[in-house]
């Protein structure tokens, strides 16, 4: 019993011996302090350092951490398929050869600008060879695209229903492209007997353009997204004010 109570009297005495160097401390001097405060002050300082670094330095870069981490998962799977394609990519270089070469008998299809008056000629002899007869045959205005054109004719023929379905096929298997839209078969309307129908459609061939008209495209092209870059810029201006 006598231990027990000078060891509680021990502890008491240290922790009120340590509670009096926290008594009367002069702030203005701190180099002053008994060595407890000192010691406490440094690890208050300490504390104060590490957790206005972890906000300061750790946070930005712990954030950092985490939007990487986010990318690796989409960067993995761009590698997979890259890989994927470098694994196969002999094959790759067939196909494209096969697209190129498929592409330019396409573009051999299509007749130039000299060739247009003879495919129109095979248009109307198609039509002749079937024993139809021709009421209009009319080339309309050349629509030109970006990297080809395209030519309407206004076709409109008579004659028998199969005659009219074989001219359709000739036109089909022509060795230039053509196509036929807004096909309307018509009877005569004052002879419901008659055999003969008419035939009214829009008839399209196309041709490539040939390397001037191309460039021609390519400067409309430019003018027009420097015109729109410039109207952009006006508008912006205009707000601004």
């Amino acid at each position: 019993m006598a231990q027990a109570s000078s060891f509680s009297f021990d502890v008491a005495s240290g922790f009120e011996r340590a509670a009096s160097q926290f008594r009367g401390l002069n702030s203005r001097e701190p180099g002053q302090w008994p060595p407890l405060p000192k010691i406490g002050a440094w690890l208050v300082a300490a504390l104060a350092v590490v957790v206005a670094g972890w906000f300061v330095v750790v946070s930005d870069a712990n954030d950092a951490l985490v939007a990487e981490r986010a990318k690796e998962d989409p960067l993995r799977n761009e590698f997979r398929d890259k890989l994927r394609q470098a694994v196969n990519l002999g094959e790759l270089r067939k196909q494209k050869l096969q697209v190129e070469e498929y592409v330019t008998q396409l573009e051999k299809q299509l007749p130039g600008k000299a060739e247009m008056d003879a495919l129109l000629s095979d248009i109307n002899q198609a039509g002749l060879g079937r024993g139809l007869q021709f009421e209009l045959f009319k080339p309309g205005q050349v629509e030109v695209k970006d990297f080809y054109a395209v030519l309407p004719i206004s076709v409109k023929v008579s004659g028998r229903y199969h005659d009219i379905g074989a001219f359709a096929a000739d036109v089909a298997n022509l060795s230039r492209i053509v196509t036929l839209h807004n096909v309307v078969i018509t009877r005569p309307p004052r002879d419901a007997t008659a055999t003969t129908l008419t035939m009214e459609a829009s008839a399209r061939t196309y041709r490539y353009l040939d390397p001037a008209e191309v460039d021609e495209q390519k400067q409309r092209r430019a003018a027009a997204t420097k015109g729109k870059g410039g109207d952009n810029k006006a508008k912006a201006k205009g707000a601004a004010k």
